[in-house]
């Protein structure tokens, strides 16, 4: 139902799921292998992978800590796109990528929540993408100290005011790893 015109594809979405980032991630094993899951799932229904990767002052391109996790292993054929910004399409070939590929439909997962996540699903169903988050497939580190809710609270929160988003031609959804589908 995107109102983008003649895309009916599905792509995968990994946002940021490297060493720095999820060293700290709040239930960092099961996040990762939801989404592990999700990509061989992808790849089994011929849906496309997207892969993004963040740097930023406190994470160097080409340190260890920017690398992804060992447990997810990108394909050669699969685009990654390099990011410094929070937005995935911000300052990066995202919608070119999207576009050339057909897709109207992004299921998203990754890290941090509430920064990343949270700008790239908002980007994403402003330029009129349909977007499901993967409710049980996105994390964030704990930021407590600095004022912000409990992780478990961020995540929960998430997913409650986006199963509830709503907007003209185009959908808004929650769903769980387990039940994501890249065809209809």
């Amino acid at each position: 139902m995107t109102t983008l015109p003649d895309r009916p594809n599905t792509a995968l979405l990994v946002i940021d799921i490297q060493n720095g980032v999820m060293a700290d991630a709040h239930q960092r094993d099961t996040v990762i292998a939801n989404i592990a899951a999700l990509v061989d799932k992808a790849r089994t229904q011929d849906a496309p992978v997207i892969w993004v990767q963040h740097s930023d002052e406190h994470l160097t391109k080409g340190s260890d800590a920017w690398q992804y996790v060992p447990e997810l292993a990108r394909h050669e054929t699969e685009p990654l796109l390099h990011k410094t910004y929070g937005d995935a399409f911000e300052d990066t070939d995202l919608e070119g990528v999207l576009a050339a590929a057909a897709i109207g439909r992004l299921i998203v997962t990754g890290a941090e929540t509430d920064a990343c996540i949270r700008s790239t699903i908002h980007s994403a169903f402003t330029r009129g993408y349909d977007v499901t988050l993967v409710g049980d497939a996105h994390t964030t580190q704990d930021q407590s100290a600095w004022g912000a809710p409990p992780p478990e609270q961020v995540i929960a929160h998430t997913n409650l005011y986006w199963s509830d988003h709503r907007a003209p031609g185009r959908t808004a959804a929650v769903t769980d790893a387990e039940s994501i589908a890249f065809t209809s």
